[in-house]
């Protein structure tokens, strides 16, 4: 009879909305809702928060050097950058690496990646936005909300994509 009833408790917990397997794991982040800030060093050691780019239109994708679609779609992110250079927009990379510039340095040099990286060797980012793997990208628009969430590559050069993050950029804030 005990054992039932401690079996009925584990499974109930177990069930729950907060559940100890979701204390460790925050829900995926939404569209619709403000982006979770996050202050992260560049590579020049520059700390940088999301907050700071409240007005524009942010890209962030989430990545690691060693994951093979990180690498297939960082091309056309460095495309994407160039075409929008100087508009309210903002390309915010943040690498997972766990070792750090290390690694991340030597790889935007290798790629001719001119648009911040930021590291995060000890991957908080990925709890705070709920992702579950790399690449993951997030489009917040000018008010800090979420507009768009990829999972996955994508060829971010498209001129379809060009002329969506345009439309973002243009809207008021």
């Amino acid at each position: 009879f005990v054992f039932i009833i401690i079996a009925v408790a584990v499974v109930t917990l177990l069930q729950g909305k907060d559940s100890f397997l979701n204390l460790f794991h925050k829900p995926r982040v939404k569209l619709g809702v403000p982006a979770p800030n996050f202050t992260f060093p560049g590579l020049d050691g520059k700390m940088t928060s999301l907050i700071d780019f409240k007005g524009k239109v942010v890209f962030l994708n989430i990545w690691a050097t060693w994951c093979p679609p990180c690498r297939e779609e960082m091309p056309s992110m460095e495309k994407l950058y160039q075409e929008l250079k100087g508009e309210d927009i903002e390309i915010l990379a943040v690498s997972i690496d766990t070792s750090g510039s290390n690694v991340v340095a030597p790889f935007m040099k290798e790629y001719k990646l001119n648009f911040p990286a930021l590291l995060d060797p000890e991957g908080t980012i990925q709890n705070l936005y709920g992702t579950t793997g790399v690449p993951e990208s997030f489009i917040i628009n000018k008010e800090g909300i979420i507009e768009k969430i990829v999972i996955g590559p994508m060829d971010w050069s498209t001129p379809e994509v060009v002329r969506s993050f345009r439309d973002l950029i243009q809207k008021p804030f």
